[in-house]
C-alpha cells in the first residue's frame, strides 16, 4: 500500500470520528434544551390552628372620674395659697386660706349672745317658779303666771338661736380654710394672694383652681349603631355590657399592654350621629394616664373562638377574589378561594375556605403558578404573640 493511500484513509478516519462526536455532543445539547426545568422549590405549612377573640377597635379619650372646681364658700381676702401648680394634692388638703379675722369675731360674738340667752333664761326660769308658789297661795293671778311662762318659752329659743348662731360663725370660720374635697392632681391657681375673694354657700363664686381625680380614669368612646347591635348579640346580655374586657394601647405604644373593664352604655344612640357613649374604666395607680389623652382601645364581647390563621404574605389575589396557594400530594399547586377575618395578633384569621390540613404556601408564592408543580419544603407558622 503506498504512502499516499494510507494517509487518505487515516483522514478518512478522522473526520469520521469528529463527526460522530460532533454528532453525539448535539444530540446531548438537544436533550437537554428539551429536558422540563426542575419544580421551583416552596415553603408551606399547616394553617395555624388557635383561639382568637373577634375584636372591635375604637378611638377613645380619657377622662377624669372626677373633676372638682375649687370655690369659695365665703368672702375675704386671700391671705394664702398652700400648693404648687400641678401638684399631686390628697382629700383634706389646705389649698387656700381666707382671711379668718372678721370671721373670728362673728364667732366671739355669737358666743357672747348665747351667754346672754343663757342669763336671760335662767332668769326667767327664777320668775316662773316666783310667781307659780305666788300663784298656788292666790297672791299671784293666773295671767301673770302665764306671761312668766311665755317668758321661759321665748328664752328657751333665744339659747337655741344663739347656738345656731354659734354653729353658723364657726363654719364661716372654717370655709375661710378651703380643702382639697378629692384627691388628684390640681391645676393652675386662678387667683393670687391679696385678691378679694366673692363667695357665698348658696350661689356659685368665682373659680380658684380645679382638681381631677387620675386613679382610676375612664375612657370614653363612641360606638356604631351595626357595632353596638354586634356588640350585644355577641357579649349575650342585652342592656347589661358590663364587666367586658377592654384593651388600650397609646400613641407610641405597640402592644394592648393595658387593661380595663367596660362599666357604662347610655340609655340612647345620639339621633344625629347614630353612635352610642360607652365607658370603660382603667387603674392608674402611677397617674401616667392623663385626662384628655387619645388612645386606641378594642373589647371583644363574644370571647375567643377557634380559627385557623395564615400570614398575610400568604394571600393573594385574583380581581376582587382572595386565595390561598395549597400543595396537593403530587405536588401540584392548587389555588383556594378564601374568606377573610380580621388580623388577629399579626396573622389573618381564614373565616372559610380553607381545611386544618391544608399545605398552605408561606415562602415562594411568586414562583408558584395554579396547576405547576412544585417542590415543598416543610415550615411553619409562628404562633401570635400574646398582648
Amino acid at each position: 500500500m503506498s504512502p499516499r493511500l494510507v494517509a487518505i484513509i487515516l483522514f478518512a478516519a478522522v473526520a469520521c470520528a469528529g463527526g460522530v462526536f460532533a454528532l453525539t455532543r448535539d444530540s446531548h445539547r438537544a436533550a437537554a434544551q428539551s429536558a422540563p426545568p426542575p419544580a421551583p422549590l416552596v415553603t408551606v405549612s399547616a394553617p395555624l390552628a388557635a383561639d382568637v377573640a373577634d375584636w372591635q377597635e375604637y378611638t377613645g379619650q380619657f377622662s377624669a372620674v372626677d373633676t372638682v372646681q375649687i370655690r369659695a364658700r365665703v368672702s375675704g381676702y386671700l391671705t394664702a395659697i398652700h400648693f404648687s401648680d400641678g401638684q399631686i394634692v390628697h382629700k383634706g388638703d389646705l389649698l387656700f386660706t381666707i382671711d379668718p379675722r372678721p370671721y373670728d369675731v362673728a364667732l366671739q360674738q355669737a358666743n357672747a349672745q348665747y351667754q346672754s340667752a343663757v342669763a336671760q333664761l335662767d332668769l326667767a326660769n327664777r320668775q316662773f317658779v316666783r310667781s307659780r308658789d305666788l300663784h298656788q297661795r292666790s297672791f299671784a293671778s293666773t295671767e301673770e303666771l302665764d306671761q312668766r311662762q311665755q317668758q321661759v318659752s321665748a328664752a328657751q329659743a333665744a339659747v337655741e338661736q344663739a347656738k345656731a348662731a354659734i354653729r353658723s360663725a364657726q363654719l364661716d370660720l372654717e370655709f375661710s380654710q378651703i380643702r382639697a374635697p378629692v384627691s388628684g392632681r390640681i391645676g393652675a391657681h386662678q387667683v393670687s394672694v391679696g385678691s378679694l375673694i366673692s363667695g357665698s354657700a348658696a350661689t356659685a363664686s368665682g373659680l380658684l383652681a380645679t382638681i381631677v381625680t387620675l386613679d382610676p380614669v375612664h375612657l370614653d368612646f363612641d360606638m356604631s349603631e351595626a357595632d353596638y347591635l354586634t356588640f350585644l348579640r355577641a357579649a349575650g346580655r342585652p342592656g347589661d355590657a358590663h364587666g367586658v374586657e377592654v384593651q388600650a394601647r397609646l400613641a407610641d405604644e405597640a402592644g394592648w399592654s393595658r387593661h380595663g373593664v367596660l362599666d357604662f352604655l347610655d340609655n340612647q344612640l345620639d339621633r344625629g350621629s347614630g353612635t352610642i357613649r360607652a365607658r370603660a374604666t382603667f387603674a392608674n395607680a402611677d397617674s401616667f394616664l392623663t385626662p384628655g389623652t387619645f388612645a386606641r382601645l378594642r373589647l371583644a364581647p363574644g370571647g375567643k373562638r377557634p380559627a385557623l390563621l395564615v400570614p398575610d404574605a400568604a394571600i393573594a389575589t385574583d380581581q376582587s377574589h382572595k386565595l390561598v396557594m395549597t400543595v396537593a400530594v403530587d405536588g401540584t399547586v392548587v389555588p383556594k378561594l378564601v374568606q377573610l377575618g380580621p388580623v388577629a395578633d399579626g396573622l389573618r384569621v381564614i373565616a372559610s375556605g380553607l381545611a386544618p390540613t391544608d399545605r398552605v404556601i408561606i415562602n415562594g408564592l411568586m414562583r408558584a403558578r395554579p396547576g405547576a408543580k412544585v417542590t415543598p419544603q416543610l415550615g411553619h407558622i409562628d404562633p401570635p404573640a400574646q398582648s
